[in-house]
C-alpha cells in the first residue's frame, strides 16, 4: 500500500462550491478542527503506508478523522461512514474541501488502519487530543502535574457465560468445521443438545439445581464424545481451523467450577471474569484497564489495557509510563483510592496520596478530595462513549479500544470548552447590542428635544 498523491483539481470543482461557502463555520466540528494539527499523523503515519504498489493508502487525516468522530459520538464503524455521507460537517472535519455524495471508504479500511497503526497510533491520536486541549484551554499545563488513577472493566461484547450455552455452542462449532473439512462424525447430538440447553435454563431459573446439573452432565458427555471422534478420524495432520477449535473444545472440556483460568467466550479467549465489588453487576467479563485524569478538569492523559487482571498497584508504574509518553510531562502528586495499598514508585519525585491517608496539610487534604474526578470520567465514557461494550478482536482489540475512548472523551470535553467561549461571546455581543441601541435612542430624543 502506497501513499496517495495529491488530488488534482476536476473541471466540473469549477461549478461546485465549497463547503466553506455552505457550512456554518461557527460550528463546534469546524472549531474543534482548527485545534487539531493534523500534520502529525502525516508526520506519524506516512512512513507505515510507504509502497510503490497497490492501492494507493486513505489520506491519514481522513482516516483520523473517522476514528474521532466514530468514538466522539459513540458509533459504529458502518454508522460512522453512513453519517458522514449525509453530514457536511462529518465531511469538514475530515479535510475534504467540496461535498461528497460517495462513502469515503469501506468500513472495513478502519479495520485494516487500526491493525496497521497498532497502539503506538491510537496512542498518537491522545496525545493530539491532549495537545488539543491545551490549545483551546480547555486545561492548563500546569494541570498534567496532579493526575488521578483508578482502573475499571472494559467488556467484551460477549453473551453471559453460562456452563450448558458454551458447552451446546462448543458441540456445535466443532461438529461444524469437523463437516466442512469431509469428517463424517459417527453422531453430532445437533436435536438433542439445544434441547438440554434449554432445560438447563429452565432448571436453573426454578432453582432446580440438581436436575440443572444433570443437563450439564449430558451436554459434557455428548461435547467429550464429539471431541473423540474428531480425534480418531482426523488424525495428526487436521487443519489449522479444525485444530483450534478442537483446543477450545477440550480446554471447555476439562474446566470445573474451582478452576482459575477459564473460558467464558469461544470467539474470544482472552476474556477475564473480574469482580469489583458492584452490587448491580458483582462480575464483569472483558479486561481491566487503568485510567488516569487530571485532578482539576478531568481530561483523559493516559489509558491503557492491562490483561491478566493484575492487582490495581501492579498497573501503577505502566500508567504512570504511558501519562510521561503522551504529554511529556512527570506527574509530581498521583492520587488514588484504596484499591492501590501497597503500591511504590520508583521515582522519588512522584508523591503518591491513597484516599485514606491522614495528617495531610489543609492544601494536600482539599486536593484529595478531587481523587473523586475519575469516578464520572469512567461513567461518561461508559454511556457517551463506546467503553461499555468492546467490539474488537484480540487482545489488541481491547488495547486500541481503551485508547480510543480515552481520546473520545477528551474531544467531548474540548467541544463543551467551545460551546461554553461560544455562549459567552454571543452574552457579550448581545449586551454591546444592547448598549449600542440605548446610546443611539437616547442620541435621538437629544436632538428631538433641540428641535422642538
Amino acid at each position: 500500500m502506497r501513499a496517495k498523491p495529491p488530488v488534482e483539481p476536476r473541471v466540473d470543482d469549477l461549478f461546485r462550491s465549497e463547503l466553506v461557502n455552505i457550512i456554518n463555520m461557527r460550528h463546534e466540528l469546524v472549531r474543534l478542527a482548527e485545534v487539531i494539527d493534523w500534520s502529525v499523523f502525516d508526520r506519524e503515519f506516512g512512513a507505515q503506508f510507504v509502497s510503490t504498489t497497490g492501492r494507493p493508502a486513505l489520506p491519514t487525516r481522513r482516516v483520523a478523522g473517522l476514528l474521532y468522530l466514530k468514538h466522539l459520538y459513540a458509533l459504529s464503524d458502518e454508522e460512522v461512514v453512513e453519517r458522514w455521507v449525509e453530514s457536511p460537517y462529518f465531511q469538514f472535519f475530515c479535510g475534504e474541501r467540496y461535498f461528497q455524495h460517495e462513502v469515503p471508504c469501506d468500513p472495513s479500511s478502519l479495520v485494516r488502519w487500526r491493525q496497521r497503526i497498532g497502539e503506538e497510533g491510537v496512542e498518537w491520536l491522545l496525545t493530539e487530543t491532549i495537545e488539543a486541549a491545551k490549545r483551546s484551554g480547555t486545561i492548563r499545563k500546569v494541570s498534567l502535574s496532579t493526575i488521578v488513577v483508578d482502573t475499571t472493566v472494559q467488556p467484551k461484547a460477549i453473551a453471559h457465560p453460562t456452563d450448558s450455552r458454551l458447552l451446546n455452542r462448543a458441540r456445535e462449532q466443532l461438529a461444524d468445521e469437523a463437516k466442512a473439512h469431509g469428517i463424517e462424525l459417527r453422531q453430532s447430538y445437533a436435536r438433542v443438545g439445544p434441547r438440554a440447553e434449554q432445560q438447563a435454563g429452565r432448571y436453573a431459573h426454578a432453582k432446580q439445581f440438581r436436575r440443572m446439573h444433570g443437563q450439564l452432565r449430558k451436554l459434557r458427555g455428548w461435547l467429550g464424545r464429539v471431541i473423540r471422534d474428531v480425534e480418531r478420524k482426523a488424525g495428526e495432520s487436521m487443519p489449522a481451523r479444525l485444530a483450534h477449535r478442537l483446543a477450545l473444545a477440550r480446554r471447555l472440556h476439562a474446566q470445573r467450577r474451582e478452576d482459575s483460568d477459564k473460558l467464558y467466550a469461544l470467539h474470544a479467549p482472552e476474556v477475564e471474569c473480574i469482580a469489583k465489588g458492584k452490587a448491580r453487576t458483582p462480575y464483569e467479563f472483558g479486561v481491566k484497564v487503568s485510567v488516569a485524569v487530571t485532578a482539576k478538569e478531568g481530561l483523559v492523559v493516559g489509558m491503557r489495557s492491562m490483561p491478566g487482571n493484575p492487582y490495581d498497584g501492579h498497573t501503577l508504574e505502566n500508567a504512570i509510563e504511558q501519562v510521561e509518553i503522551l504529554t511529556a510531562t512527570t506527574p509530581s502528586i498521583v492520587l488514588a483510592d484504596r484499591g492501590y495499598r501497597g503500591a511504590t514508585l520508583e521515582n522519588p519525585a512522584i508523591r503518591l496520596i491513597l484516599s485514606y491517608t491522614r495528617k495531610l496539610p489543609p492544601a494536600l487534604k482539599r486536593l484529595l478530595k478531587r481523587r473523586q474526578v475519575v469516578e464520572p470520567v469512567i461513567g461518561h465514557m461508559k454511556t457517551d462513549g463506546l467503553l461499555d461494550r468492546n467490539w474488537l478482536k484480540g487482545e489488541r482489540g481491547d488495547a486500541l479500544h481503551a485508547v480510543m475512548c480515552g481520546a473520545g472523551h477528551n474531544l467531548r470535553l474540548i467541544l463543551a470548552r467551545l460551546r461554553a467561549l461560544y455562549c459567552a461571546l454571543m452574552a457579550v455581543l448581545d449586551e454591546l447590542a444592547d448598549s449600542l441601541a440605548r446610546g443611539s435612542n437616547g442620541a435621538f430624543d437629544s436632538q428631538h428635544r433641540l428641535a422642538s
